[in-house]
């Protein structure tokens, strides 16, 4: 993999964990304009600028991004950002609950991505694209980084130790809990030898931000039209990524919520279902202590108060069902598993032996009767939901990272949202400035 130290743009030290924020995909619109309201020196200010005008504004007129570039150039001249003096790679380390995972910051090769290098694992819709397109493009600067994961290699993670010794920048609690750190690695020779290493990697993954990438890459191309003598060495020919190995990331289980349609009652559902997993009733006794209270909330004031036993699947083919107020425990039939990279996996089993027959679920990507829950969420609050809005929930086991790079290393796409993965990379920490 051809990878490039950077000059980012970044806040100066004493503004960082005031400055970074979420990534700005994860805000209704209402969460935004709440979280800038409150503090206007957030990244979220730029990352969703429709924030800056009346309720009711088109968030895709050329105003609104414009007001991002704006804000930006405000925030260089006023100081608040800087922009480094050399291209440099970064360490970023974020620990969440104990567990610390380190990534390194840099600008993969377009050209990578165009070949199939760099491996993906779902579709993009057009759409969601354009959004980013404007906005790299009217900025000028990749501001959101993409997930990359990469299978684990002893030289790398010699060089990775090594970096921890040079300069931290930023090191700080943000305030869901998670911890996050950023050394800056400038030694030549270092820059050197990750380079080099990384020459030796056939490929990374996406792990995290298909839309984004695909949006950096469609302005690459923008950019390679308007400068027909380009050479390579343009800052337009890469883009903000980070690359986590494989040995330190974990995924989170990635839940269904469905409404139920007119007319369909708790029997018919099972019975349907009943063809393809067995299913078992479980009441709240047999369920064990692994739901507590939301753990954003668990992490900022310390609690660890349980609030329903109910016990998450353990196992791959087992889905945990609550429906009309009751539990159900299900596991999927052997005639119906695979071994297939994709078709195998317990999301493509809920999709095509539940979700399209029993509830007429054809697209899960555009079909307003699904709701997508992370596995940050607790259980209990699915359990409420599906009671609240008529609804089944599907609790999932996760999906692993080599099931991940399986798919893609096949070439097949993976249902939509298979994977959750935290913790979240911050926006604003670090950014990529291209020619225009």
């Amino acid at each position: 993999m051809k990878i490039s130290p950077f000059r980012a743009v970044r806040p100066v030290p004493e503004e960082a964990a005031r400055f970074a924020a979420l990534p700005y995909d994860v805000f209704s619109e209402a969460e935004a304009r709440e979280a800038v309201s409150k503090d206007p020196l957030t990244f979220l200010s730029a990352d969703r600028p429709e924030t800056a005008f009346p309720e009711g504004q088109d968030m895709y007129a050329p105003e609104v991004y414009e007001k991002a570039a704006e804000l930006l150039h405000n925030w260089l001249s006023e100081g608040i950002l800087l922009r480094e003096a050399a291209p440099c790679y970064y360490l970023y380390e974020l620990t969440m609950d104990g567990r610390c995972q380190r990534g390194l910051v840099c600008v993969s090769d377009v050209d990578d991505y165009l070949s199939g290098a760099i491996k993906r694992h779902e579709n993009t819709r057009r759409d969601k694209e354009e959004d980013r397109v404007r906005h790299i493009d009217v900025t000028s600067m990749q501001t959101g980084p993409i997930f990359l994961a990469y299978r684990q290699q002893a030289d790398l993670k010699a060089l990775v130790d090594e970096a921890e010794k040079q300069e931290t920048l930023y090191d700080f609690v943000s305030p869901d809990g998670i911890r996050h750190k950023l050394i800056r690695i400038s030694r030549p020779e270092l820059i050197s030898a990750v380079t080099e290493a990384f020459l030796k990697v056939p490929n990374t993954y996406i792990a995290d931000g298909h839309h984004r990438a695909a949006s950096a890459v469609r302005v690459c191309e923008m950019r390679r039209k308007a400068h027909p003598g380009f050479d390579g060495s343009e800052e337009f020919n890469r883009f903000l990524t980070v690359l986590f190995p494989d040995e330190e990331l974990k995924i989170l289980d990635y839940n269904r919520l469905v409404k139920i349609p007119e007319g369909m009652d708790e029997k018919e559902i099972l019975d349907r279902i009943g063809a393809y997993f067995e299913i078992a009733p479980e009441t709240a006794e047999s369920g064990g202590p692994e739901d507590v209270t939301d753990p954003t909330e668990i992490r900022k004031t310390g609690r660890n108060e349980q609030k329903r036993k109910i016990r998450k699947p353990e196992q791959k083919g087992e889905i945990l069902l609550f429906l009309k107020g009751k539990r159900y425990r299900m596991k999927a039939r052997e005639e119906i598993l695979s071994d297939d990279p994709v078709d195998g996996l317990d999301v493509s089993l809920l999709q095509r032996y539940i979700l399209e027959p029993v509830f007429g679920i054809q697209d899960p990507k555009t079909d307003e009767r699904i709701d997508f829950v992370g596995g940050i969420r607790p259980v209990s609050e699915l359990e409420e939901r599906s009671i609240n809005e008529n609804s089944a929930a599907f609790v999932m086991y996760p999906t692993s990272l080599q099931e991940l790079f399986a798919a893609a290393d096949k070439g097949e796409l993976m249902p939509p949202k298979s994977t959750w993965f935290e913790p979240k990379l911050r926006s604003g920490l670090f950014m990529h400035e291209m020619e225009r």
